[in-house]
């Protein structure tokens, strides 16, 4: 990068980084900094046990700091939030040199640098909890400004780093000037810790499956391909886990489940995104029903966990997840939200009622395709309290056991919430004869041009054949469920790097693009530190102006070149 492409503030770090080394004080340390005190466990209990903090060392960054002569005030911020730090020039510098203050904390350091404080904690005369600084050490330079995010007396954000593309694609700056969203992810952990305290309780073992897999299967999706170079082999990145998690049941494990990421090349929008967190478990000798009871034990124990009650505030609705959840099948939704019965519709019967509702559909649909279009354009959006779709037509799930009393459907269930899926549960099929033939049948759709169809797995069909216990199995999108504990409308929100699109490149100018109008070369770089990056913005610029400009940046810069002669910066306009 050269100092070119540099702002005036980057600049001014850099020199100041280099200041501080010709002072012998070196910006990034190896040392470790031993921290045995946080800015809002401070906060929280000083005042109970003031004792208990007459020796701090804490550290994080300068958030704001008021230079008041001898002796200052700052915001320090750290993982826990910020707290007020107070410096003297006289306590940091107890000898003759008062080079630490005097030119470290007031001349070098910037906002945005890690430093380390060492003193005790006090109540300052308006009765702000503060730590005294008695030691100061420089601990990371930072060579970037951080976003200025202004707040009122109430605490109150506004001039804020909103902007959702530079939030979700520096989110390292995101959550630095915006510290409050880091309550979404530290809730997604406690979701995740939550629910895998409960499996861990029930004696279920947590473990861990291929993502790079030679057949992609267990769901109906479109994968991501590569290629191993070694064995010279296509694989897939895992669409699920499925079919590695019920081998390990066939392996005799009672129960088995695994948190992991899940790949899918499909679209993306406000609940989708390529990359995802998906929970999956097996639990032998269990089916569908007693599922659903375990779902909403565990659902309801997450939501207390994180939000402190079973009622979670999504948009402008209150979600109960306390059961039991309503239970509607399939068949019965669809009539319940359209008045049309599809339960002895065949395909081209189907295919007609979607072109009836208005539904796009195409050629490449089978039977089971064709009800979950209709299902997913006129009963998702209303199913808002937790609520379980039953009992899917068989040809939507090649994976799922035949139900036990109705003829071509499978014991399956949907848990939807606010409009949206959040749970898939089976009884899973253990008939290695019948899966075989389900997975044939896939065959057949994928040959239409299905490229969501499930591929033939035969290692899979193999380990059935060895036999597979009675099994229920669950997965849960953890994302989704996120969204909804914490109150957000994206899946970008609650995901710390979601995926984006290429992050646009300013255009290349060159020195030769500004000196073919006439600008001399050694004016470019101070005309591009005037704010002009191209050609095409320097002409839209007054000239007279610009003019004015250059002789002013020619003072504060302190360059010894002459500045061009007016007529010759209006022929630059020409």
């Amino acid at each position: 990068m050269s100092i070119a492409d540099l702002s005036e503030q980057e600049i001014y770090r850099r020199k100041s980084l280099q200041d501080l080394r010709a002072l012998g004080i070196e910006p990034y340390p190896a040392e470790a900094y031993n921290v045995n005190a946080w800015a809002q466990d401070i906060k929280d209990n000083f005042n109970s046990n003031p004792d208990a903090y007459q020796q701090v060392q804490l550290a994080g960054r300068i958030m704001t700091r008021r230079i008041m002569g001898n002796a200052s005030f700052l915001e320090l911020q750290d993982s826990t939030g910020r707290i007020q730090v107070y410096l003297k020039r006289d306590d940091i510098c107890p000898g003759e040199d008062k080079t630490l203050y005097n030119n470290v904390f007031k001349k070098l350091l910037d906002l945005g640098d890690y430093i380390g404080i060492k003193g005790y904690v006090f109540l300052t005369q308006t009765g702000e909890i503060s730590v005294h600084t008695q030691e100061m050490t420089v601990l990371a330079k930072s060579l970037k400004p951080l976003p200025i995010v202004k707040r009122d007396e109430d605490g109150n954000t506004f001039d804020g780093f909103t902007d959702p593309e530079l939030r979700y694609r520096q989110r390292y700056v995101d959550l630095t000037v915006n510290p409050d969203f880091k309550q979404i992810f530290l809730k997604r952990t406690k979701v995740i810790s939550t629910m895998r305290n409960y499996f861990n309780e029930q004696g279920w073992i947590e473990v861990e499956t291929p993502i790079l897999q030679p057949v992609h299967g267990g769901a109906a999706a479109r994968p991501f391909a590569t290629h191993h170079n070694t064995l010279d082999m296509p694989l897939f990145l895992r669409i699920a886990n499925e079919l590695y998690l019920k081998r390990l049941i066939v392996a005799g494990f009672d129960g088995v489940y695994e948190f992991g990421k899940m790949f899918r090349n499909e679209g993306m929008d406000r609940t989708h995104n390529p990359e995802f967190t998906s929970m999956e478990i097996y639990v032998a000798y269990k089916d569908y029903i007693w599922m659903m009871e375990m779902v909403e034990t565990c659902l309801e124990r997450i939501a207390i966990a994180v939000n402190g009650t079973a009622i979670a505030q999504v948009g402008d609705k209150q979600i109960n997840f306390t059961g039991p959840y309503e239970k509607l099948s399939m068949y019965d939704s669809i009539l319940k939200y359209t008045g049309i019965d599809v339960s002895l519709m065949d395909e081209a019967a189907l295919r007609q009622t979607c072109r009836d509702l208005a539904i796009e559909v195409d050629q490449t649909m089978g039977k089971g395709k064709l009800i979950d279009e209709i299902f997913g354009a006129k009963v998702e959006a209303n199913l808002i309290q937790p609520t379980y779709i039953t009992d899917y037509p068989v040809e939507m799930t090649p994976l799922a056991k035949k139900h036990r009393t109705k003829e071509g459907l499978v014991e399956r269930f949907e848990l939807f919430v606010n409009g949206k899926e959040i749970a898939n549960a089976y009884s899973e099929l253990n008939d290695p004869i019948d899966q075989r033939q389900r997975l044939e049948d896939q065959l057949i759709l994928a040959g239409r041009g299905d490229d969501e169809a499930m591929a033939m797995d035969e290692d899979f069909l193999r380990a059935l054949e060895y036999g597979m216990p009675p099994t229920s199995g669950l997965g849960i999108g953890i994302d989704r469920l996120v969204m909804m504990l914490t109150n957000q409308s994206t899946i970008q929100e609650v995901l710390f790097f979601p995926q984006m699109r290429p992050e646009k490149k300013a255009k290349v100018v060159t020195i030769d693009d500004f000196v073919e109008i006439g600008v001399p070369a050694e004016w470019v770089p101070v005309v591009n530190k005037m704010g002009f990056n191209t050609v095409e913005e320097l002409k839209a610029a007054n000239p007279n102006k610009v003019f004015n400009d250059l002789g002013g940046m020619r003072k504060k810069l302190k360059l010894e070149i002459a500045i061009p002669a007016k007529e010759d910066v209006m022929a630059w306009f020409n």
